[in-house]
């Protein structure tokens, strides 16, 4: 029973419209985290909605030369 639980999870997870992945976050320069992101990050879009964020830093970083 357990088993088929996890299974309706994951193709709920993969079905949904607005999941995106963690590719997807990783590439655009975001984190996936669980539950909220932290101090200093935005909600930028969902890794797999509507548990997994993908969390973005509210100032770009630079680096010097």
């Amino acid at each position: 029973m357990g088993i088929l639980v996890l299974v309706f999870i994951f193709i709920s997870l993969t079905q949904h419209g607005d999941a995106h992945g963690p590719d997807s976050c990783n590439h655009g320069g975001g984190l996936c985290r669980v539950g909220t992101c932290i101090s200093g990050e935005y909600l930028a879009e969902y890794c797999f909605e509507p548990i997994i964020l993908c969390c973005k830093n509210l100032s770009p970083t630079t680096t010097e030369s």
